[in-house]
């Protein structure tokens, strides 16, 4: 069945609170905050409120002296991350508002794909910050993805599953657009601030890596409001999770770790201590089997984090995350120094 885009007004609608559905219901277009059905949603939205944070609050100045002093190869490295990064909080700014929110049917669901939107630019304007601190030319980095070909072919494949949604898209395919943000989300952001943290354990580029973690801090929420859409529509669509979509899920997923895999051996080329081939393609393979297992599908990899300090690294003071029940607690900004526990 093709998905039409909801009404933004629809006064003739008498849909019941119990009666709202992620998608394909028939909403008023009255956001009524006070009669919840997804209370997840909710609670989502508010933790999203607390984590609100600016660029410019990020210490840059030890950056602009470290920059200069990277070898060549992590050089590279945090210049071809770094573009990665910009290219996909563009890419999904644009998608959540153009092609995911028009579909969703739940007030309280609009909600969070809206702060998340704001959260992705957010996001741009920080590695804005972080391009302009460190670069002299910022279009040596922003126009990487038009002379490196590696790049210019991740992301055209990355763009070309959103691409999917088109006019009209089935309710199959909008599935699959939620397991595509799974990916993009949990793999491919998350193998792209393991460079930053790298370079940062280091004792190098730390305002970077600070950076990296706020914006993690939204990615975690990212995560948990796609997998509460997934495992909601599990419940109430099981009709949709037929045999062809797991296996297009599992294929989707497989062909993710394969293109991430390479991505980080062509960055890295084996020059980045801490970071060998073997510990890429792991780590990779750990993030696929995390996310897919966090939204009903069995491990496809069944490896070990071998660099379980990231996850460490990368939290905040008393930051602990459900990623089945969608709740996430933060009680600190906090920050990053020499002293941190890696």
């Amino acid at each position: 069945m093709n998905m039409r885009r909801k009404n933004i007004y629809n006064p003739e609608s008498n849909e019941d609170v119990n009666d709202r559905k992620v998608f394909g219901g028939n909403p008023t277009g009255i956001f009524e905050l006070n009669d919840i059905k997804y209370q997840w949603a909710y609670n989502l939205w508010e933790m999203m409120l607390n984590n609100t944070w600016f660029p410019k609050e990020v210490d840059m100045t030890r950056d602009v002296n470290d920059y200069k002093n990277l070898t060549p190869a992590e050089k590279t490295a945090y210049d071809k991350a770094l573009s990665q990064l910009i290219f996909m909080d563009s890419l999904q700014t644009n998608n959540l508002i153009d092609n995911i929110n028009p579909y969703i049917t739940a007030p309280e669901i609009n909600l969070i794909l809206v702060r998340q939107s704001f959260e992705e630019a957010l996001h741009s304007q920080s590695y804005a910050v972080m391009v302009d601190s460190i670069s002299s030319n910022s279009e040596e980095i922003y126009d990487l993805w038009r002379r490196d070909m590696m790049l210019k072919t991740k992301n055209d494949s990355i763009a070309n599953r959103y691409k999917e949604l088109g006019n009209e898209p089935s309710e199959t395919d909008f599935l699959k657009a939620c397991f595509a943000n799974q990916i993009l989300e949990g793999i491919y952001f998350y193998s792209g601030f393991t460079y930053i943290y790298t370079l940062a354990r280091s004792g190098k580029m730390l305002g970077s890596a600070q950076m990296i973690r706020f914006i993690q801090r939204d990615e975690v929420t990212h995560l948990v409001l796609f997998q509460n859409i997934i495992n909601t529509l599990r419940r109430e669509r099981a009709d949709l999770f037929t045999a062809e979509l797991k296996a297009e899920v599992i294929e989707m997923f497989k062909q993710a770790v394969e293109l991430e895999v390479a991505w980080g051996k062509y960055i890295t080329q084996g020059q980045i201590l801490g970071l060998t081939d073997d510990i890429v393609e792991q780590y990779i393979k750990y993030l696929a089997d995390d996310r897919l297992n966090a939204v009903g599908f069995d491990k496809l990899y069944n490896v070990t984090n071998p660099i379980k300090w990231v996850d460490d690294f990368a939290k905040f003071n008393d930051q602990k995350t459900n990623f089945f029940e969608g709740t996430v607690t933060n009680y600190s900004k906090g920050s990053l120094s020499f002293d941190d526990d890696f």
